[in-house]
């Protein structure tokens, strides 16, 4: 080999290491290969019934993908937005509740950890999917002993998106701001009064929460007490109405939990309506407007009794109400005939063990979702009740809830893995998580890297004194065992400020003297500091000299040794 050939080769090895060009470059984001990250590897599966499961194995066998089945499967992707998906892991138990604004810019999430995520897709990038904050909706108090519950509800107001109705497992809904801070709580009722309609608000656990359609300032919530109370946000000390359910089901006593409710309002316009579900298997309506002395409709067994019916939504004309049961059937009805279903099929049931499983109409009512134990999500055609589309969202575990949102034109789902899902379509989505996926990576730099970095709030070395070190999890973790407002939650322990080396300077012991009164008795001891002004109380006594003069002496009787040893011993009583 000759030397020119050596020199070649060498710098190819080495042009390998260095930059093509010099001087500030302009990163450019590849837009097309993160979203091809970011697509799912099973789009749709198809639906198979149980007597056809050996014949549909022996078909994935011997079949092969045609150019058919793909233009298929390509119309199925433009027609739903399932084809990718961004994931969002904020959370440590299973997610119950999802709602986005009404411009899809801010999703919050409850789960059974007891906490709300705020997520803001404005902020997040492909790399950084994260909760821009976490509140505890039932931390209130700066308390060693507080409670917490899991949420069972988050909604949106859809007129007025700066509020944000949060239902829990307690008697008391809130009312809280979009950033998380707390605005209002409900009043909770007196538990003591046997009739419901002189409480001032629930008396027992809430199940579900909803806003009025377009009124902004009423929202209605159901509970186990047998009531749906409607509330006006400006006035939490009692609610506006309460609808009392009065169950006909032998061995009630007249009562029923209401386990979930839907709040529709025409869209030609129209009365808005009620619609409750009841754990004795009934569904009953009432006109919005009132009165509620009476039901409008009623269904005595609508679902099985003694089953959770956690799904129910009112169609966006208003005619069509359609129930998910505890008993492993969905039912449609309609409104103007509110006494047989439509439609009835079965499809397992995962109330029993998550009450918050919700089913719900596609924004232009066209189409129905709901979700499955084993992590599918269901697109049903309403008019037959069949799957359009069966895509698996997270095989393995239930899919609780999930919803179309309509500006976005995209599908959000949480569930049992504490996994939340936002299903969208690159050629028929806008905003949300397409704008996410679309977005520069975040390039990781050495200060995110708390191990390698020195954390400046205890000193330029971190060897400040009463600080933790940079590393450690106090440092990383500044917010746990702390409320929402910063104040410790155990009421034994102060608040105690950083201190840094800055703020270490102790004012001099002249300047203390000088200018501070009474500083020179901090060195000094009590007791010889008052005795010194004994003899000159005794001589000059200040409070008592108008009595000196005619104040006796006083005299103390003098006792003997042998007094002072043995006292007098009691004389015994006789018979």
């Amino acid at each position: 080999m000759s030397d020119s050939e050596f020199e070649i080769e060498a710098q190819d090895g080495l042009g390998a290491f260095l930059p093509a060009s010099f001087g500030k470059q302009d990163r450019v984001a590849n837009t097309s290969e993160q979203i091809n990250l970011s697509k799912r590897k099973v789009i749709a599966e198809k639906p198979v019934e149980s007597g056809d499961e050996d014949d549909a194995k022996k078909e994935d066998m011997d079949s092969d993908d045609s150019d058919d089945s793909d233009d298929d499967d390509s119309d199925d992707e433009e027609e739903f937005p399932v084809s990718h998906e961004m994931v969002i892991k904020t959370h440590d138990s299973s997610v119950n509740a999802i709602s986005l604004d009404n411009a899809g810019s801010r999703l919050i999430s409850g789960s059974n950890d007891c906490t709300l995520k705020l997520h803001d897709f404005s902020s997040m990038t492909p790399t950084t999917v994260r909760a821009f904050r976490s509140v505890d909706p039932t931390a209130t108090k700066g308390s060693a002993n507080v409670e917490t519950h899991p949420v069972r509800q988050v909604q949106f107001n859809p007129s007025s998106p700066s509020q944000v109705l949060v239902v829990t497992a307690l008697p008391q809904a809130k009312i809280m701001s979009r950033d998380g801070e707390i605005l209002s709580t409900f009043v909770k009722g007196d538990m003591y009064l046997r009739d419901m309609h002189n409480t001032k608000g629930h008396i027992s656990e809430i199940t579900m929460g909803l806003w009025h359609p377009t009124n902004r300032n009423l929202c209605v919530t159901s509970g186990t007490d047998s009531t749906l109370r409607i509330w006006d946000v400006n006035n939490p000390r009692s609610q506006r109405d309460v609808i009392v359910f009065k169950s006909k089901a032998a061995g009630s006593a007249g009562r029923s939990r209401m386990t979930t409710v839907a709040w529709g309002s025409p869209a030609q316009g129209g009365n808005d309506f009620l619609v409750g579900a009841t754990n004795d298997g009934s569904l009953t309506m009432w006109d919005g407007k009132g009165p509620y002395s009476r039901p409008s409709g009623e269904i005595n067994n609508a679902h099985e009794r003694d089953t959770w019916t956690g799904g129910l939504d009112i169609s966006h004309d208003g005619r069509l109400v359609i129930s998910r049961g505890g008993d492993d059937t969905i039912k449609l009805w309609d409104t103007r005939k509110f006494k047989q279903p439509i439609n009835t099929t079965s499809h397992p049931s995962t109330s029993a063990q998550f009450p918050s499983s919700t089913i719900r109409f596609s924004p232009n009512s066209s189409n129905v979702l709901v979700g499955s134990p084993s992590g599918h999500l269901h697109i049903l055609n309403p008019a037959t009740l069949r799957p359009e589309l069966v895509t698996p969202v997270t095989p393995g575990s239930p899919l609780i809830t999930a919803f179309w949102h309509e500006k976005l034109n995209q599908i959000v789902t949480g569930s049992a893995n504490a996994e939340a899902h936002v299903l969208y379509s690159p050629n028929i989505s806008a905003g949300g998580a397409k704008t996410v996926m679309t977005k520069q990576p975040k390039r990781r730099h050495i200060d995110d890297d708390p191990n390698l970095t020195t954390d400046l709030s205890q000193g330029m070395s971190g060897d400040a004194s009463g600080g933790h070190a940079a590393n450690s999890f106090a440092a990383r973790h500044p917010q746990v065992g702390m409320t929402a407002s910063g104040r410790p939650r155990d009421p034994r322990r102060p608040h105690v400020p950083a201190s840094t080396p800055f703020a270490k300077s102790q004012p001099g012991e002249e300047h203390v003297k000088n200018n501070i009164p009474l500083s020179s008795m901090r060195s000094e001891d009590p007791r010889e500091a008052l005795l010194k002004y004994a003899e000159k109380a005794e001589k000059n006594p200040m409070f008592t000299n108008a009595w000196k003069k005619t104040q006796p002496k006083t005299l103390y009787a003098e006792l003997s040794d042998e007094e002072e040893e043995e006292p007098e011993k009691k004389k015994a009583k006789t018979g």
